[in-house]
């Protein structure tokens, strides 16, 4: 489903936001993403997404080499693409509702196809009684769900989360969980960024990142921002 061969990215200056990545994440899996803020999971996301360009090496989704798609294709690929960022871009003058109908309403999609999606996704994360409610009267965990709904409404095949549970208190951060867990069990490829130790120690499977590099054995790496 999504495979790094060789793949490094590098700024204007500095050091190398990934060095030399390989990686392969079949269909289906729920991969978490580790390493302190810095260590490139943001980077590794964008060039997913095709929001960032390799510097060298390619990167594969559903076998196609997203770094060489032309900006008429872009659109296709992110079609597939749940996209779950840190800056949440909820449009505070809009409803909770209409905030998650806006990815298939720029698509192209009927305006009543759209609404009815929009529900069914908020009904999936238990947001539909706050669909007429503005995002800036709900709770972080809220917000953060509500995010959710709108990366799910084009039911996508692959889920990208970076740091969804940040900032969250620990009832809402289970909630965030739970909701991607419950589209991996439905089939979709779910790639989750976190810093919270108490998720990755429940992981099946942890790739972890730090200066740009994968490195083996995480769990005697440090997986907090302090040396």
């Amino acid at each position: 489903m999504i495979e790094f061969h060789n793949v490094s990215k590098q700024y204007d200056q500095g050091a190398p936001a990934l060095n030399d990545v390989s990686l392969t994440i079949a269909r289906g899996e729920m991969v978490y993403l580790a390493g302190p803020s810095g260590a490139g999971k943001s980077t590794l996301f964008k060039l997913i997404a095709a929001i960032e360009r390799p510097s060298s090496g390619s990167v594969l989704v559903n076998g196609q080499d997203v770094g060489k798609l032309k900006s008429a294709n872009l659109p296709f690929l992110r079609r597939s693409l749940g996209l779950i960022m840190q800056q949440l871009r909820l449009l505070n003058d809009r409803t909770v509702q209409d905030n998650v109908m806006l990815p298939l309403l720029v698509s192209g999609a009927p305006r009543d196809q759209a609404e009815q999606r929009a529900r069914a996704a908020l009904d999936k994360l238990s947001l539909l009684g706050f669909a007429q409610a503005l995002p800036q009267s709900l709770s972080g965990g809220q917000q953060q769900r509500v995010a959710i709904a709108r990366a799910i409404v084009n039911r996508p095949q692959i889920i990208l989360a970076d740091e969804p549970t940040a900032n969250l208190d620990r009832v809402s951060a289970n909630q965030v969980i739970d909701a991607l867990k419950a589209f991996h069990q439905a089939g979709v490829t779910c790639l989750i960024s976190t810093h919270d130790e108490r998720i990755l120690d429940t992981a099946s499977r942890v790739i972890y990142l730090q200066s740009g590099q994968i490195v083996e054995g995480w769990h005697d790496a440090p997986t907090k921002d302090s040396p």
